[in-house]
C-alpha cells in the first residue's frame, strides 16, 4: 500500500490526508524524510561552487519539506490524538530528530559555508535568514571541540528522551487522577450538563451509574468553583495538585530532577551560569536579570491583593478557608459583590456561537478574512472540523482546524500547532491547528463554555491568526517562529475582543431563547475585572518563578527532595501562599519538562502581556474594532512572523518602545 506521506498531499493547502494515513506510515516517512534530509544538506556542504545565499541558505530552507511533513502530523497526533502505537514512535523517533538536529548545527562544514556567505546585497529578509542560522549555531555549540560536541549530542538525546517520557506520564496520570463519585448528590452545584458528562465519561471509562471528574491540565480544576460538597471538592483538588507526585508509577519528580541537571551541565558546556541565561539568549529580553526584574517587582503586590481576596473569602465562608474552597467562594464573593453568577452566564456561550458570531466575526470586522467550513475534508478525529479561510478579496488564504473537545487520547490545556508553514519560497499557503479541552456534552446538547474557556478560545485563535497571516518568503521565519517571550504576544492581544461592545453583543445570546445577555450583567462583569487577579497573578507567578528556580541550578545542585525544593524556591520568590498553588507544579509542569519549548520561558506570558497591554491602548486610542487597524496590525506584525526583529515590528506599531504601567494598571498592580 502506497505511503500517503511520501509524496505532497493532493489535498486543498496541503491538509494531510489523514483517512489514509496508518501509524506504521510515520515510522517510513520519517525514517524517508531523516535520509532525505541528509543527503540535501551533503549536497550543499559538497557543493563546489563558492558560497552563495541560493547555493547555501536558501537551499537549507528548501530542504528536509519531507521530514517536515512527517514530522508535523505525527507529533499533531502525538499531542492531540494518541495512541499505544504512536507513544512507542514517539519514544523512539524523539531522540532520533534531536540527533539530527545535532547534526545539522554541529556540521562544521555547512557552518563555514553560511560564514562565507556575502550578505552585503541581499534583501533585508536574506540577510535576517543567514544572521539567524548564524547565531543558531553558534547557540547550538559550533564553538566547542570534538569532546564537548559529543557530550552535548548525549546531553541533547538524553533530555529528549526524558521530555518525551515526563509528557506521556502526565498525559496518563491526568487520566488515573480522575475522580470517580458514586451518586449525582455528590455533584451537587455543578451545572446539569455537566452532571451529564461526567456520567458519559464514567460510562465510557466502564463505570455505568457513576459519575467521572475528568481533570484538565492546571492545577485549579473548573468544577472546583461550583461543587458544593466541600469533601469533594477536596478530592478532586488533592487529586489534582498531587498528580506526577505521588511516588507511583506514574511520578515524574524523578525526570524532572534530571532533566534540570542535564541543562545546568548543557548551559556550563556553551559557555552560560546557567539554562536561564542560556534561553535569555535566544529571547527578545535584554537579559535573565531583566526577566527576573519584572518578576519580582510584581510579586509583592500580586500577594497583598490575593491576601486582602482571601480576607473577603473566608468572610462569606464562615470558616478557615482551604485551597480547595477558593474558587468555590471566589465566584460566591463575584456574585454577592457584583450580582455576577459566572454559572449562569454559560447558556449565553454556546461554542458554535462563541467560534461563528464570535471569534469569527471579530476577525472579519477587523481583518476582511471569512470562513467556510469544509465538511469535505476531514482531520485527525471526527471531532476535528475543517475551515477554508478566505481573505478580504475572497482568495484562499489557508486552512483553520478547530479540535476542541477533550478526550483520553489527548494531552491536556489548550495549544495551536501548524501542519503547514506559510513560505513564499515553496509556495505554501498556512494549515493551522486549534486545540482546547472542553467537555464535550452527551449527544443533542448544546455545549456551554464558562467565561474562562472563551478566553481561551479567543487567545489561541491569535495564535491561529499569527500563523494564517504570515506572509515571508522563508519557512524558518513563519507566523509563530518567533522568540518563545514574544510568541503570546498576538494570541493575548485577541482576547481583547470578548468582551468588545459589538463583539460580544453579537455572539453572547441564550442557547434556547436567543435572548441577549442584558447590558447590565455586562457592565457587572467589567466592574468585576479585577476581582480575582490577585489570585491569577501571585498562581501564575508562582509557576513562572518555579520554572527560573529549576533552571538557575548550577551543574551538582539538583535537590534529592523535588517537592522540598519547590516549597522551598515558592517562598524564596515570595509567592508561597499556603492557599493558592502555582498554576503548575513540578508533577504537572509539561510547558517546562515535555519539550514545549517554555523551559526557563514561562515568565513570556507576563512578558508578552506588557505588549499586549500597550496593544489594547492603541488600537482603543485609534478606534477600536476597524479594518484601518486590523489592517495595520496585520501588515506591521502579525504578517511579519521573525522576518524581522519582532520588537522592532511592536515599535513601528506602537511608535515607541513599551512600558510596564499599562499592565500594572490592568492587573491592578500599580
Amino acid at each position: 500500500m502506497t505511503n500517503p506521506l511520501l509524496a505532497a498531499s493532493p489535498l486543498p493547502y496541503g491538509l494531510p490526508p489523514f483517512a489514509e494515513i496508518e501509524a506504521a506510515h510515520y515510522a517510513e516517512a520519517l525514517e524517508a524524510g531523516l535520509a532525505e534530509h541528509r543527503a540535501e544538506i551533503a549536497a550543499i556542504t559538497g557543493n563546489p561552487e563558492p558560497a552563495t545565499l541560493d547555493n547555501t541558505a536558501v537551499a537549507m530552507e528548501r530542504s528536509g519539506q519531507l521530514l517536515g511533513r512527517a514530522a508535523a502530523s505525527f507529533f499533531t497526533l502525538a499531542s492531540a490524538d494518541s495512541s499505544d502505537d504512536i507513544k512507542d514512535l514517539e519514544t523512539r523517533y524523539s531522540p532520533l530528530l534531536s540527533a539530527h538536529q545535532d547534526d545539522i548545527f554541529l556540521d562544521r562544514a555547512l557552518y563555514s559555508r553560511f560564514l562565507a556567505i556575502d550578505t552585503s546585497a541581499c534583501d533585508p529578509e536574506s540577510a535576517r535568514l543567514v544572521e539567524e542560522y548564524l547565531k543558531e549555531f553558534r547557540q547550538s555549540g559550533i564553538q566547542l571541540g570534538e569532546q564537548q560536541q559529543e557530550r552535548l549530542r548525549t546531553l541533547n538525546a538524553e533530555l529528549s528522551r526524558l521530555g518525551t517520557e515526563f509528557g506521556q506520564r502526565v498525559k496518563e496520570g491526568m487520566k488515573s487522577a480522575a475522580l470517580l463519585l458514586d451518586n449525582a448528590a455528590e455533584l451537587a452545584g455543578l451545572p446539569a450538563d455537566e452532571v451529564s458528562a461526567a456520567a458519559a465519561a464514567a460510562r465510557a471509562a466502564g463505570h455505568d451509574g457513576k459519575y467521572l471528574l475528568t481533570l484538565i491540565q492546571p492545577g485549579n480544576q473548573p468544577a472546583l468553583a461550583s461543587l458544593e460538597n466541600r469533601t469533594v471538592r477536596r478530592r478532586l483538588f488533592e487529586a489534582s495538585v498531587a498528580r506526577g507526585s505521588d511516588g507511583g508509577s506514574l511520578d515524574v519528580l524523578d525526570l524532572a530532577r534530571e532533566m534540570a541537571g542535564l541543562r545546568a551541565e548543557k548551559a556550563r558546556l556553551l559557555g552560560f551560569a546557567n539554562y536561564a541565561e542560556l534561553v535569555a539568549d535566544r529571547q527578545t529580553a535584554p537579559d535573565f536579570e531583566a526577566v527576573q526584574s519584572m518578576l519580582s517587582r510584581m510579586a509583592p503586590a500580586a500577594v497583598r491583593n490575593a491576601d486582602a481576596e482571601a480576607a473577603a473569602l473566608a468572610e462569606v465562608a464562615g470558616h478557615p478557608l482551604e485551597a480547595w474552597d477558593w474558587a468555590y467562594y471566589a465566584a460566591r464573593v463575584r456574585q454577592e459583590k457584583y450580582d455576577v453568577d459566572e454559572q449562569a452566564l454559560r447558556p449565553y456561550f454556546e461554542l458554535d456561537r462563541v467560534l461563528r458570531d464570535g471569534v469569527f466575526h471579530a476577525a472579519t470586522s477587523l481583518y476582511g478574512i471569512t470562513f467556510h467550513e469544509r465538511d469535505d475534508l476531514a482531520g485527525y478525529h471526527p471531532d476535528v472540523r475543517v475551515w477554508e479561510v478566505r481573505d478580504a478579496d475572497g482568495s484562499g488564504l489557508g486552512l483553520f482546524l478547530g479540535d476542541y473537545y477533550s478526550r483520553e487520547s489527548k494531552r491536556g490545556g489548550a495549544w495551536m500547532n501548524s501542519l503547514v508553514d506559510q513560505s513564499g519560497l515553496l509556495g505554501n499557503r498556512p494549515v493551522v491547528i486549534n486545540n482546547l479541552n472542553i467537555s464535550k456534552p452527551p449527544a443533542g446538547e448544546p455545549t456551554l463554555l464558562t467565561l474562562d474557556e472563551v478566553r481561551t478560545a479567543f487567545h489561541e485563535f491569535g495564535h491561529a491568526l499569527h500563523g494564517l497571516f504570515s506572509n515571508v518568503t522563508y519557512p524558518r521565519f513563519s507566523g509563530t517562529s518567533v522568540p518563545r517571550d514574544f510568541v503570546e504576544y498576538p494570541s493575548q492581544v485577541n482576547e481583547m475582543w470578548i468582551m468588545w461592545p459589538e463583539v460580544l453583543a453579537n455572539y453572547a445570546r441564550h442557547s434556547v431563547s436567543g435572548e441577549p445577555l442584558a447590558q447590565d450583567v455586562v457592565d457587572r462583569l467589567n466592574e468585576s475585572r479585577l476581582w480575582g487577579e490577585g489570585f491569577a497573578t501571585t498562581e501564575y507567578l508562582g509557576a513562572a518563578l518555579l520554572d527560573l528556580a529549576w533552571h538557575t541550578l548550577e551543574p551538582g545542585e539538583v535537590p534529592e527532595d523535588a517537592l522540598e525544593f519547590e516549597a522551598k524556591a515558592l517562598a524564596a520568590a515570595g509567592t508561597a501562599h499556603p492557599l493558592i498553588p502555582p498554576r503548575y507544579r513540578t508533577g504537572y509542569f509539561q510547558h517546562i519538562f515535555a519539550g514545549a519549548g517554555y523551559a526557563a520561558g514561562y515568565y513570556s506570558y507576563i512578558w508578552s502581556e506588557v505588549l499586549d497591554a500597550e496593544t489594547v491602548d492603541w488600537f482603543t486610542e485609534s478606534g477600536g474594532l476597524t479594518r484601518e487597524n486590523g489592517d495595520r496590525f496585520r501588515q506591521e506584525l502579525l504578517s511579519r512572523g521573525n522576518s524581522r526583529d519582532p520588537l522592532e515590528s511592536f515599535r513601528i506599531l506602537r511608535g515607541r518602545d513599551a512600558k510596564l504601567e499599562p499592565l500594572l494598571k490592568r492587573r491592578g498592580l500599580e
